[in-house]
């Protein structure tokens, strides 16, 4: 008879052991169904040299799949723009929706390894909240995670973070992902 050990990311250990408790004493839940909690995480990443040649986006594919462990969608463009030989139809961007097991690992991963290595950074931005509990902010280049080897990426890309909450406010939020330990620079 053997039993299953279920894996549990060390994030959300620290979220229902630590987080839940400090924001109960700090915002007086009744419930515990209350307390605010990551719903997903969302990874856009802009591929507009793609019209150009297709194997920047096969390029830009393998290293969204590296980083997050999932294959993402492909975004393509709503309308035509002549002015950047653009045709409606054609492949501009990438997205990726986390959730669950690969959601709490990305975001330890992007706290602890990734947002360090980023050159000169000093915290992310408070007023990236969008007033529904939700986070949004930039990476400048997917070089910062450990997953990309240096020595094969051909552009550096940026990539959008957005961190879906159940907060209904942005204090809640800012409280939550705080406490997870995401650098969010004081105001």
């Amino acid at each position: 008879m053997s039993v299953e050990t279920k894996y549990v990311p060390r994030l959300y250990i620290k979220y229902r052991d630590e987080v839940v408790p400090k924001l109960i004493n700090r915002f007086g839940y009744k419930n515990p169904m209350e307390v605010p909690k990551i719903i997903k995480i969302v990874v856009n990443m802009g591929v507009g040299e793609a019209v150009q040649d297709i194997k920047h986006l096969e390029r830009a594919i393998e290293d969204i799949k590296l980083i997050t462990g999932q294959h993402p969608t492909v975004r393509r463009a709503k309308k035509s723009e002549a002015g950047f030989k653009l045709r409606k139809g054609m492949p501009v961007g990438l997205k990726v929706t986390l959730r669950k097991e690969r959601m709490w690992d990305f975001l330890d991963k992007l706290i602890s390894i990734a947002l360090p290595r980023v050159k000169d950074f000093k915290g992310l931005n408070p007023r990236s909240f969008d007033g529904r509990g939700n986070y949004a902010f930039g990476v400048s280049e997917q070089i910062v995670f450990p997953e990309i080897d240096y020595e094969k990426v051909d552009a550096i890309r940026g990539m959008d973070i957005i961190v879906h909450t159940s907060a209904k406010t942005d204090e809640e939020a800012l409280w939550l992902l705080s406490l997870l330990g995401l650098p969010i620079r004081s105001s």
